[in-house]
């Protein structure tokens, strides 16, 4: 009976190269339609929520003969350090905008005057709106450990990509909550917004579950690679 290479049903939305990097099965589909597993090396658990937009984007990223050690996504959640400090923000500059309308408009009636007001109302319910746009923005990114690289894909309006080689990885660190969630940093972003003022933003694997294990798989793929470097 002749045998073809086909992806088994396990993960069926999976691009196949991406199916193989992660599992390392590679079953065969007999001429009677039996499902004839091959071997299966490893198992990574793949999260429920990665859509196939992100699958293929992953896929995209490997290097042949890459192969992925761990892949996850943020925990959504609305508010998180910085979204809460927008959000807080943003009450007393709406409140404030909205009230100075409506103050314009009984004292002058002089309709363009007050509508001078409108952006900023606009500009507040937008700042408001962040700890939504944190939430839906959790499920547009994903966290790649592979044996050669630590790599972030974060959503948003546009998807961006960082690739953390192992040298980079030696002086990480982790933030850990009472729930056993947290962050494990890589590095920090820094910059000077339109004021002058000096803002900084951490940056890895963020919101994450089992922050501990995840600092371990980093630490150690550094240690790994350090003989190379020398």
């Amino acid at each position: 009976a002749s045998v073809t290479s086909s992806q088994p049903p396990l993960f069926p939305s999976l691009p196949p190269l991406l199916f193989r990097r992660l599992t390392g099965y590679r079953p065969a589909i007999s001429s009677g339609g039996e499902l004839i597993p091959m071997f299966c090396k490893k198992m990574i658990q793949i999260p429920r929520d990665i859509s196939r937009e992100l699958q293929s984007m992953v896929d995209r990223e490997l290097e042949p003969g890459e192969s992925v050690k761990w892949i996850g996504m943020p925990i959504p959640r609305f508010f998180t350090g910085a979204s809460t400090g927008s959000f807080l923000f943003a009450i007393p500059w709406t409140a404030f905008a909205i009230f100075w309308m409506f103050g314009a408009w009984h004292q002058s009636e002089n309709v363009p005057f007050t509508l001078f007001g409108v952006p900023f109302v606009l500009i507040g319910f937008g700042i408001l709106s962040v700890p939504l746009f944190t939430y839906r923005r959790s499920f547009k990114t994903v966290y790649v450990i592979t044996d050669k690289r630590a790599i972030t894909f974060t959503g948003g309006g546009s998807t961006t990509v960082r690739s953390y080689p192992p040298d980079t990885l030696r002086e990480i660190y982790r933030k850990e909550r009472k729930d056993g969630t947290g962050d494990v940093v890589i590095s920090r972003r820094a910059w000077r917004d339109s004021d002058g003022d000096r803002q900084s933003e951490e940056l890895g694997f963020l919101r994450v579950d089992s922050p501990k294990e995840i600092e371990h798989m980093l630490k150690y793929l550094a240690e790994q690679a350090a003989p190379s470097n020398r």
